[in-house]
């Protein structure tokens, strides 16, 4: 009896295993069945998303969805560096560009660059950064191109986004991808040398977040095009708005559905999204009218045209071309987001870093300067924290372009992140600045960065979406190390093909899980057991890389427990969507920062601000898997089980202590190393009677002088001074309290000071009678 149910047993283990053993068998048993289950769960794919899918390369962020990152890969990654040619072209050409430039002047009164700063930007290729050599542009890594945007950016949006735009999603860089050799030829030499303006109109009235539902219509025809008859085209009509550059182009490139009603080209008649450059002179075009973007006097507006005849060769990439539109946008956006935003932002960051620390060190209330008050230093701490963090993804990213990547995920990943801890740290810089923030003029250097910042959250995708919908929603299929190849096998038409791959892919994923399930809980339970740091880092951040290594596996399990539980429903969950995107974000971030510490040398001066964007990181991935876990749909078992999987000892991070904010606010307070290198690459004026030149001045004085002024506080205290305010200085020297050198210090100091801290001031009309009658 005994043995024939041992037999039994054995059996049906061997059974068992042999159903897994034997790929024939497993894949008619199990993973058919399980991929039919599958197909009916996969949520539909539009060809636009799909396109979107398909579009950019997959890097970094790959290793965070494995569960387990290869941190020697990424510190091998070669460190990013500007060319002899790149550096001198920031410091000729950029530097005297900047100093041509007068925000205030651009802004408020010409609400355009001046007619000489539009023609040294032609004149001296800003619009060839990306053009190859053999067409007359300067052919610049990634890098090049994202300091220089960051620079002119840190002295004047108006001027950068001119520059950045032309460079980035643009007739440039469709026509280097996609164009034809002819077009190639004609248009890159011109848009090199400034003659031609470009922009690119995708946006309209119908369709802004959803570009694939764009309305804008051209049908194949035959009509007339430069005396000549009969030419094969199309008639295209559209309505677009919010194009920069739009109101002076030259040269439009425009994104429209093309119908095919008359079979012309094939027996398709929908073709899809088309992409065409027209002369923005062509009979029917409408341009000229602008929108005014929150005070930005960028160049920007509407266009329109009716029935506008185009010839076929007019389409990117000729008639090869036609229908190819969206994977062509999808493809360079990847690249293209990758660098003009988060350049912006964090030249954003880094003046807000620069000037705010200086004045919250010249700046005195209650005879202290206010970067020294607790809650100023809060303030100043998260200002240069998230700028270290934000210049690390930033060069990371570029440095991710200039291997041959097209990082689509990475993109929305640092447009999203970099653009709103800009906004942070401009709104905490406002609120150090206080009264000197908010009253416009010349004097001020921050009121219109703080803005326009709404801007770059808005454009090349809106944040929310981005966020909800991008981020996790196409990262986890491009990023994760099977879902992808299931979906793939799922969809193949052939059978016995799909069975295998989705088999392959199946098993794959299920002892990926497993791993993944062993590895969150006992690295939740202590990071000894994490083996996977690179060799001979510092202790100071040995422990980082363990707990990214921890999170990331915690991140690998949740995203197959949701996709899994979820299903196609998941793409509609987009708070969860979001929550896990913010995971995934933050492990880049930090990645880039530990990288950055790295290439920069290690430089003992930075590990304040590492400790603390990496710590703040670290709270924001607990927070954001926490926020995951409550509101995960299901049985409060799974959210328990979960809970206990990844945070088996509970929640021991917490943000960054007061004394780590207080040595990171020190830092910018400062003239220093560590000051220089996380505001290097901004515009830093020269002329005497620039606001940010005197504030400077006013901030090595100010340090000059606190010994001096203790001194008089001292005596004053202690009875040996009794006058006040302006005679003090005359009264401590006459005592012998000061020495000459010492009041003619305190003099300046007094001077710079009250530069600093004075507002502009207008007449009651604003100046509106003068102008009238000049």
């Amino acid at each position: 009896m005994l043995l024939s149910f041992l037999l039994l047993i054995l059996s049906l283990i061997a059974i068992v295993v042999a159903i897994l053993v034997i790929p024939f068998l497993r894949r008619h048993i199990f993973s058919n069945f399980i991929m039919r289950i599958f197909r009916k769960i996969l949520p539909q794919i539009s060809q636009t998303e799909q396109e979107a899918l398909d579009a950019g390369t997959v890097w970094w962020e790959g290793d965070l969805f494995s569960g387990k990152p290869d941190w020697h890969k990424l510190l091998a990654y070669p460190k990013p560096v500007l060319s002899p040619e790149e550096k001198a072209f920031l410091e000729g050409p950029v530097e005297h560009l900047c100093a041509m430039l007068d925000e205030w002047h651009i802004t408020h009164e010409r609400y355009d660059l001046p007619p000489q700063a539009w023609q040294f930007i032609k004149d001296n290729g800003f619009f060839g950064l990306i053009i190859p050599k053999e067409y007359g542009g300067y052919g610049f890594s990634a890098l090049a191109h994202s300091e220089v945007v960051m620079k002119i950016s840190s002295r004047s949006n108006t001027a950068a986004i001119t520059v950045m735009v032309p460079n980035s999603l643009g007739p440039a860089e469709l026509l280097l991808h996609y164009g034809t050799e002819e077009q190639k030829n004609h248009y890159l030499p011109r848009l090199a040398k400034g003659l031609e303006v470009p922009c690119f109109a995708l946006t309209g009235p119908e369709a802004g977040s959803d570009a694939g539902s764009i309305p804008d219509l051209g049908i194949v025809c035959r009509g007339e095009y430069n005396g000549q008859q009969d030419v094969l085209g199309m008639r295209v009509t559209w309505e677009k708005r919010y194009i920069t550059l739009g109101p002076v182009a030259t040269i439009l490139g425009l994104a429209f559905k093309l119908r095919d009603p008359d079979r012309l080209l094939g027996d398709e008649e929908d073709l899809g999204i088309t992409l065409a450059l027209i002369p923005t002179n062509t009979p029917g075009v409408n341009i000229g009218r602008r929108h005014f973007p929150l005070n930005g006097a960028f160049q920007n507006g509407p266009n329109s045209g009716k029935d506008v005849f185009i010839p076929m060769d007019w389409v990117i990439g000729g008639r090869e071309g036609v229908g190819s539109g969206w994977r062509m946008l999808m493809n360079c956006l990847a690249a293209g987001r990758s660098i003009s935003l988060p350049a912006t932002s964090t030249g954003a960051a880094k003046l807000a870093a620069r000037t705010s620390g200086a004045y919250g060190r010249v700046r005195v209330q209650f005879k202290i300067p206010i970067g020294f008050f607790e809650g100023v230093e809060e303030a100043l701490a998260r200002i240069a924290g998230n700028t270290y963090m934000m210049d690390a993804a930033r060069v990371m990213t570029a440095g991710a372009v200039d291997l041959g990547e097209k990082p689509s995920v990475i993109s929305a990943i640092v447009k999203y992140h970099l653009t709103e801890r800009s906004r942070q740290a401009i709104n905490d810089a406002m609120d150090v600045l206080g009264g000197k923030g908010i009253c416009m003029g010349p004097g001020n250097y921050l009121a219109r960065t703080y803005q326009q910042t709404p801007i770059g959250i808005t454009v090349e995708g809106a944040n929310i979406l981005t966020r909800n919908m991008i981020i996790f929603g196409q990262g986890a299929i491009r990023g994760h190390p099977y879902a992808l190849q299931e979906i793939n096998a799922a969809n193949d038409e052939d059978k016995k093909r799909a069975s295998i791959a989705f088999d392959q892919a199946l098993m794959g994923h299920i002892a990926f899980g497993i791993r993944n399930v062993f590895r969150s809980f006992f690295f939740g339970l202590t990071s000894r057991y994490i083996k996977e740091i690179p060799e001979g880092v510092l202790s100071d951040t040995a422990d980082y890389y363990r707990q990214l290594t921890r999170f990331s596996a915690a991140f690998a399990l949740v995203t197959d427990i949701a996709m899994l539980k979820l299903g196609g429903s998941l793409k509609r969950k987009e708070r969860l969507s979001a929550r896990l995107g913010d995971i995934l974000s933050m492990l880049y971030l930090c990645s880039a920062t530990l990288k950055r510490f790295e290439d920069d040398g290690r430089p003992v001066s930075d590990l304040p601000l590492l400790h603390w964007s990496i710590q703040d990181a670290l709270y924001r991935i607990q927070q954001a898997f926490d926020e995951f876990l409550r509101n995960f749909p299901g049985h409060f078992l799974m959210r328990g089980l979960m809970r206990f999987l990844i945070f088996p000892l509970g929640k021991r991070y917490s943000l960054p202590a007061d004394e780590l904010s207080h040595r990171v606010a020190r830092l910018i307070l400062e003239p220093g190393e560590v000051r220089n290198r996380l505001t290097a690459g901004i515009y830093i004026p020269t002329a005497d009677n620039e606001p940010l030149v005197v504030l400077e001045q006013a901030l090595e004085c100010a340090i000059a002088c606190e010994a001096i002024e203790a001194k008089l506080r001292s005596a004053a205290k202690a009875g040996q001074l009794v006058a006040r305010n302006e005679e003090i200085i005359t009264e401590a020297l006459e005592r012998g309290i000061l020495l000459q050198e010492e009041a003619v210090l305190l003099e300046k100091m007094k001077l710079l000071r009250r530069q600093v801290i004075m507002v502009d001031d207008f007449s009651p009309d604003f100046g509106k009678t003068a102008k009238a009658t000049s």
